[in-house]
């Protein structure tokens, strides 16, 4: 018989390994479309409750990336419209779609926040493409949004939001208080005229686009002061977010994979965010989790030999008498 190569062993071993994690991720991919097809969470600006909660985006958590029309995407001010076809859509313990995009289109790390109401060009001009100041004192230039003569640039007058009662006004105010749009809780008492929901006061945007928001900021929306009376903003390369272009996202949020990116969070070197965000029972899970897959194969292989030790077939070979042999 041939003799045991060590070494052979474990290069076999090293290339089935490889061969199932290029499988896992391969099946993903086309699943969702999307490489990589995961995003770990980084921070606790999704999370509902404190201590975790599985459905909801907790820090530590692999959230699958679906990489979908951007037309497609479902905010939450359509998903708690009554007359709308998308009315009840809910995703991760909220109505509306949580999507990941990049801050201002540039490079960095991606935000995964809910896309709270999308604001669309309503009356438009085309703009004095000679002179300095393209368009009226009245309009937004919106410097990628197609005009009707086929070029980048355009004067947008009015703005309409889907899912609200804002129609064709020249600045945006939407209270989501459920009566002029779906009620969102910010989960914090009303004081000195800040009401207890979601207040968007007389914002001009910047240009077409989705105003966003994590679960967990209190109302403190991505684009910042100008949209939200008190909001800090979230801030790219080029200053404070604007609203999300289609172009900006990355992919929409599907499946959750609890726990399991706390690893990355833990070995992510000096510049990686940390795991000061991960809830304590995500790392109870996780070790649990853990745990469970290294003694698997014990306690799999403790009971086929149990089970094997109960067959009829090694049952009746042991009840044979032995056989002498001639000499």
């Amino acid at each position: 018989m041939p003799s045991h190569n060590p070494m052979r062993t474990l290069l076999l071993e090293l290339a089935l390994a490889v061969g199932m994690i290029a499988c896992l991720v391969g099946a993903m991919f086309i699943h969702t479309g999307s490489m990589p097809p995961l995003v770990v969470v980084e921070s606790k600006s999704m999370i509902h409750d404190e201590n975790g909660e599985i459905g909801s985006i907790d820090a530590g958590d692999l959230i699958l990336v679906h990489n979908q029309p951007a037309d497609t995407i479902v905010t939450f001010a359509e998903a708690t419209d009554p007359n709308n076809a998308a009315h009840g859509y809910e995703q991760h313990g909220l109505e509306g779609d949580v999507i990941i995009y990049a801050k201002n289109g540039e490079d960095g790390t991606p935000i995964i926040h809910r896309a709270i109401m999308r604001v669309i060009a309503e009356e438009t001009v085309l703009p004095d493409r000679n002179a300095d100041t393209p368009c009226p004192s009245t309009a937004t230039y919106d410097r990628e949004r197609v005009a009707e003569d086929g070029l980048p640039g355009s004067c947008i007058l009015t703005w309409s939001v889907p899912g609200t009662m804002v129609r064709n006004v020249s600045n945006i105010t939407v209270h989501f208080d459920g009566e002029q749009a779906g009620f969102y809780d910010c989960k914090r008492p009303a004081h000195n005229n800040v009401e207890a929901y979601l207040v968007v006061w007389q914002w001009k945007p910047a240009h077409e686009g989705m105003l966003t928001l994590g679960d967990n900021n209190k109302c403190s929306v991505d684009q910042g002061a100008q949209a939200t009376n008190g909001s800090a903003g979230v801030h790219g390369v080029s200053g404070i977010v604007g609203p999300v272009r289609d172009d900006w996202v990355v992919g929409v949020a599907g499946g959750e994979v609890p726990w399991l990116g706390t690893v990355k969070l833990m070995v992510g070197g000096p510049n990686s965010y940390g795991t000061r965000d991960v809830p304590s029972s995500s790392f109870f899970a996780l070790f649990a989790v853990i745990g469970g897959v290294v003694m698997a194969p014990q306690a799999t292989e403790s009971v086929f030999r149990w089970w094997l030790r109960r067959s009829p077939e090694l049952s009746m070979e042991s009840d044979l008498p032995p056989i002498q042999e001639e000499s």
